[in-house]
């Protein structure tokens, strides 16, 4: 998958060099990085937020009057925490979620070059969840799974995306929110038994992520 990876990442970087170097007055490209928060939201376990980190390119292109379009590309890692038992003590144990994600945003420049609002589609690829070897044997309160079951969760996730950017034309804050509209546990339901572990409960979870970066424009 890591292959995969930077493939992706050096086809749009050569596509977005070509972008600019057609139209430097209509294309910017972004280098980006920043740190997240992350939230699974579930009814299946008790959650707490995890912070993490992300960081890409991106390409600005003007679209339309006030309007223009982003496609980017971000590799990030997630993390969150679950409450879990081990040897008869309360502890959260931390997960981490890492892959890569593409975007097709529209943007409307409140103020053109300097403030803008940015929304649309997030393509997600990722992992399986990470976790301590040490914390592998918890189990999850509530339930009869122990951290290693959990960890073979859904590849592709779509997500929701909204954010607000300031700054100049080369250095631009970004602070967004994402919210993972596909179920990012439900692979989870076809493992044998597993079901039966959670209490007889299908499991269900989305991913809500709150993330503040940098971007520099070439």
């Amino acid at each position: 998958m890591k292959k995969s990876f930077f493939t992706v990442l050096l086809l749009a970087f050569a596509t977005s060099i070509f972008a600019q170097y057609q139209n430097k007055d209509g294309n910017r490209i972004g280098i980006s990085g920043g740190v997240n928060q992350s939230t699974l939201y579930t009814s299946n376990f008790t959650t707490k937020p995890g912070n993490g980190y992300a960081g890409g390119l991106s390409v600005r292109g003007n679209y339309y009057n006030n309007w223009s379009m982003i496609y980017g590309m971000q590799f990030f890692v997630n993390k969150f925490s679950l409450e879990t038992i081990s040897t008869s003590l309360k502890k959260d144990t931390e997960f981490n979620l890492q892959g890569v994600q593409v975007r097709l945003l529209l943007s409307y420049n409140i103020i053109k070059d300097h403030i803008s609002v940015d929304f649309g589609p997030v393509l997600q690829v990722n992992g399986k969840l990470g976790v301590d070897s040490r914390d592998e044997n918890n189990l999850i309160k509530g339930t009869l799974l122990q951290s290693k079951q959990i960890l073979d969760v859904s590849k592709i996730n779509g997500n929701a995306y909204f954010g607000i950017s300031a700054g100049g034309k080369v250095v631009r804050a970004v602070i967004f929110y994402e919210y993972g509209f596909t179920n990012v546990l439900g692979n989870l339901n076809s493992v044998e038994g597993l079901t039966l572990l959670n209490g007889n409960k299908s499991f269900k979870g989305n991913i809500g992520t709150i993330s503040g970066q940098i971007i520099f424009n070439l």
